[in-house]
């Protein structure tokens, strides 16, 4: 994605964490800073996958009056509901590892519900490919193998495209790609 971004002519820059060793607020707050410090200048856009669609929500929620807003946001797979499978398994000793403070928002529906909305135009990128390994989970409702779409739907986010592609390989998938660079364009100034 990263690669394919740059070609077209925008400028890229990533943000890690590692949900296993830090708490949500934790993250939230670094990225706060590191938005507003991208908003200085140039309009820009966000794309978060999954977990970093969540952080942003969070981010933006929580940035300063008198910063920039985001031109665009991309959520790829990123709930806006409890994913069922979080709820799962959150009693789950390797879940409970792995996936630390930000699994266990992501098991909560209160701590979700906290999120909030965004003010911002922002399309939802849903995969709906799904797994055979989770198909039980999900019943017969479209879904990426990790989250389904009723999961990453919400009124507030009336823009949503889906891609045949598991929810892993959504940054990857050149169709995602395509879709953020047509949303751009049709929103060029």
């Amino acid at each position: 994605m990263l690669y394919r971004l740059r070609r077209a002519g925008w400028r890229t820059e990533t943000f890690g964490y590692v949900a296993a060793a830090e708490s949500f607020d934790s993250i939230k707050s670094r990225l706060v800073l590191r938005i507003s410090k991208l908003a200085v200048g140039e309009p820009y856009f966000l794309v978060g996958h999954s977990l970093g669609g969540v952080l942003i929500r969070a981010a933006l929620n929580s940035l300063p009056e008198d910063v920039d807003r985001p031109r665009h946001v991309f959520l790829l797979g990123s709930p806006i509901h409890s994913p069922r499978l979080a709820v799962r398994l959150k009693g789950n000793l390797l879940f409970r590892v792995l996936a630390g403070d930000c699994g266990q928002l992501l098991a909560s529906p209160s701590r979700m519900g906290q999120i909030g909305s965004l003010t911002e135009r922002a399309t939802s990128i849903a995969g709906v490919r799904g797994l055979a390994r989770t198909r039980r989970a999900f019943g017969n409702e479209p879904n990426d193998g990790v989250v389904s779409l009723s999961e990453v739907s919400a009124d507030w986010l009336p823009n949503q495209q889906q891609v045949p592609v598991i929810h892993t390989l959504l940054p990857a998938s050149g169709r995602v790609v395509e879709a953020i660079l047509r949303e751009l364009d049709s929103r060029a100034d």
